[in-house]
């Protein structure tokens, strides 16, 4: 064999090798949450080697602080999952309520940041319980998987739920909180009344995609290595995670709703997961003017309309 294509075939392990270092480090750092007692400086704050190690290993990530600005009578529960996790949440009663609407936030997030949404299903009459998934806000554990673990965390609340009221259940997710809900109701059977998701990615390597693109960085071949590596340190295949399948499994009443100027999950994601639902009684609502975000606080008329005729409707 030639010494030139010897050295180049050592050159391109080599880069191989570096390249999956480095995805493997990014996706650590995007599935584990930090405790914010070890916040270290700031991106501003960084020096010049601590800014590269950053862009080629990874930033992390650190719990984001629960804040408790509801001003509603509520109570503070603890909920154990079947895999010994504990779930810190809120529960809003309500007299004389139609239902019980189970909460769940995007990742990175917590139950605090959906304080708009809860505090609109109370006014419309229904009590709420609100939930931080594992690794965020106040509940227990460090590892995130993006919502394949989590469906355990959607579980534990819907049956804490159905254990202790007799009045319908409705499921409410957004993002990473909507995503697990579909997952759960297949993987676990769930059966609530209603489900309202909002902007679910359809598959975990469809997440990474989007992440990429609001990093403005080409999503081929990262998001595939993001995924594998996340996948084998969380110890699942990655790639078998299809919420966008997972659809297939609900029946009951589904609203779906995205916004038009989303760059993290896609239309076409959207209208399969719509094109999946088995419901016979499911809805497409497009915000035009929302992207990734609380569809409620930027366009709070529409939001309000369109979820109340839903709740409320007979089916």
């Amino acid at each position: 064999m030639p010494k030139w294509l010897k050295r180049t075939g050592y050159v391109v392990l080599a880069l191989f090798l570096l390249f999956n270092a480095m995805m493997a480090s990014q996706a650590y750092y995007f599935t584990h949450f930090f405790p914010l007692s070890e916040k270290p400086a700031t991106h501003t704050e960084l020096s010049g080697m601590a800014k590269w190690k950053v862009l080629l290993l990874g930033m992390p990530f650190y719990k984001s602080r629960v804040v408790d600005s509801l001003n509603i009578p509520h109570q503070n529960m603890t909920l154990a999952t079947a895999d010994m996790q504990e779930l810190s949440t809120w529960f809003i009663p309500k007299d004389s309520a139609p239902g019980t609407i189970i909460v769940f936030h995007g990742h990175g997030s917590n139950k605090s940041a959906l304080i708009p949404e809860e505090r609109a299903f109370h006014t419309m009459g229904y009590q709420v319980l609100a939930v931080d998934f594992r690794a965020h806000g106040n509940s227990t554990g460090a590892a995130c998987t993006v919502g394949y673990k989590e469906a355990a965390d959607v579980k534990a609340a819907y049956d804490y739920v159905k254990a202790h009221t007799l009045q319908p259940i409705i499921l409410y997710g957004i993002s990473l909180g909507a995503a697990t809900i579909v997952q759960a109701m297949q993987q676990y059977a769930l059966s609530p009344d209603k489900v309202i998701l909002e902007m679910p990615f359809g598959t975990l390597q469809k997440a990474a995609e989007g992440k990429l693109r609001t990093m403005h960085l080409p999503t081929e071949p990262l998001a595939t290595a993001l995924t594998f590596w996340g996948g084998i340190e969380q110890g699942f295949w990655a790639f078998n995670f299809k919420p966008q399948d997972a659809a297939a499994a609900i029946h009951c009443p589904v609203l779906l709703q995205w916004g038009l100027q989303d760059q993290r999950v896609t239309q076409t994601e959207t209208n399969t997961i719509f094109k999946n639902l088995a419901s016979h009684n499911k809805e497409l609502v497009v915000y035009a003017l929302s992207h990734h975000q609380s569809l409620l606080q930027n366009e709070p008329a529409k939001w309000e309309k369109t979820v109340s005729n839903f709740l409320y409707k007979q089916y």
